[in-house]
């Protein structure tokens, strides 16, 4: 017995079909890195002949290109798919940049419904994708083509809910005089993020506490203190990452209160003085941002739950209704309820839709993981990857994708939708110059 095999077809990939082989091995958890590196493809192939001889296969492992093929196979297939029109359809929308000037827009779709009971948040299986699109230029009137295009394929939606940008919401205008019956919705965690943005942007104190932590940051992130460096805030939607931040200072603001705990037995109370002690002049400034803080995330976590409905800015306002005990939290509140309100506003009795974008966020999210250190070279051919991301794919789903998607279908979706991408002109750049450089040296 090699491995630790079992009985015959005790094994978890005995008697299957090269397609549910291919499911099956998509659900063992593997790091995303299987997909579309480039190096130590040795020492990992080493590591799976072991999984595999545990988990009692005998044949060949899947070289880490084939695997990825297969996932690029599900995604195109995923996009191209036929979809049943309705008009219950809720679209989610925005575009992601990574460098360059080149945007993808993604489209998430989900019935009302199909919508997942009243208190689950919407997971990735619960969507499903459809459009994504890289452009360079996107204006209102590509906007508007493109929801032109998704009203053909799968009818005027019930709603279009998108985090605010110019050209997504004036682009879906046309698309709204036209379906009167199409609702636009605004997602409330950027709508909370730029409310936050707003009331703490006219602190002083805050930008004051910015810059101390950033100090405190390049200062002890090498020394004996480095566990605790303040979190690192996100260039991008920095407003939306605040928690970690506030958290941190909550925790070392306690940490400053109580001397003889034990994280600071190993440390000396000066050089923890000296470091930290400036928070202590924000205590009262910190306690009311986080109050703010609790405020949106009580808020997301209800209405991603919930989503909008008429009747959920009561239910919100009682749910806040404890949280709120300085004039900033209690301002912050009454923006995100007046949010909210408006929403609820043009639905009809009984009706609930989403309201937050938060799961095309986390897709997003995904993407940026599978790419690796990829992430800063631009968009690559992995970019169809998208559309089964995180869901739960069945050996069934894969041996109907398969019989439908071939490997032609991902080389010709990469070149009508990439094209060359800046990965490849970036390597084409350099090979001129190598090659130029040998001519002028032979010469």
């Amino acid at each position: 017995m090699r491995g630790g095999r079992g009985e015959e077809g005790s094994a978890p990939f005995a008697g299957r079909s090269a397609a549910q082989r291919a499911c099956l091995w998509g659900q063992t958890g593997l790091p995303g890195g299987e997909f579309g590196a480039s190096g130590g493809v040795s020492l990992r192939r080493a590591g799976d002949e072991n999984f595999f001889s545990w988990l009692g296969v005998e044949e060949d492992v899947p070289d880490f290109t084939t695997i990825r093929t297969w996932m690029l196979r599900l995604g195109v297939d995923a996009l191209e798919a036929p979809v049943e029109r309705a008009d219950d359809w809720i679209w989610m929308l925005d575009h992601s940049h990574q460098i360059g000037q080149e945007k993808v827009l993604c489209v998430l779709g989900i019935r009302a419904s199909k919508l997942p009971p009243v208190g689950t948040a919407i997971k990735h299986e619960d969507v499903r994708l459809l459009a994504l699109r890289p452009g360079t230029r996107w204006k209102r009137e590509d906007m508007a083509k493109v929801y032109e295009e998704l009203v053909e394929r799968f009818g005027p939606p019930r709603a279009v809910l998108s985090d605010g940008a110019v050209e997504l919401r004036d682009g879906a205008k046309p698309l709204l005089i036209k379906h009167e019956h199409t609702l636009l919705l605004g997602d409330f965690k950027h709508f909370a993020a730029n409310q936050l943005k707003a009331l703490f942007g006219q602190d002083e104190h805050f930008g004051q506490f910015l810059s101390h932590a950033a100090r405190t940051r390049s200062a002890i992130q090498q020394t004996e203190l480095s566990h605790l460096t303040p979190p690192k805030p996100k260039p991008k939607s920095r407003f939306m990452n605040l928690a970690q931040t506030l958290r941190w200072a909550g925790v070392i603001g306690w940490l400053l209160n109580h001397p003889k705990a034990k994280a600071r037995q190993s440390l000396d109370d000066e050089r923890v003085e000296t470091t930290l002690g400036w928070l202590r002049e924000f205590a009262p400034h910190v306690l009311a941002w986080r109050e703010c803080q609790r405020v949106l995330s009580l808020s997301l976590t209800f209405l991603n739950q919930h989503g909008v409905f008429p009747g959920v800015s009561a239910c919100l306002q009682s749910r806040l209704s404890q949280s709120q005990s300085s004039e900033l939290s209690r301002q912050l509140a009454r923006r995100l309820i007046a949010f909210v309100e408006e929403s609820e506003a043009p639905l009809r009795p009984g009706e609930r839709l989403p309201i937050s974008t938060e799961i095309l966020e986390s897709r997003f999210g995904l993407y940026k993981q599978l790419e690796g250190q990829h992430a800063q070279g631009g968009f690559t051919s992995l970019l169809p990857a998208l559309g089964v991301l995180g869901s739960a794919i069945t050996p069934d789903q894969v041996k109907i994708a398969f019989g439908r998607t071939k490997t032609q279908a991902v080389k010709t979706w990469v070149k009508q939708n990439l094209g060359e991408t800046l990965t490849t002109r970036r390597r084409s750049t350099y090979a001129e110059s190598k090659s130029a450089t040998k001519q002028l040296t032979a010469t």
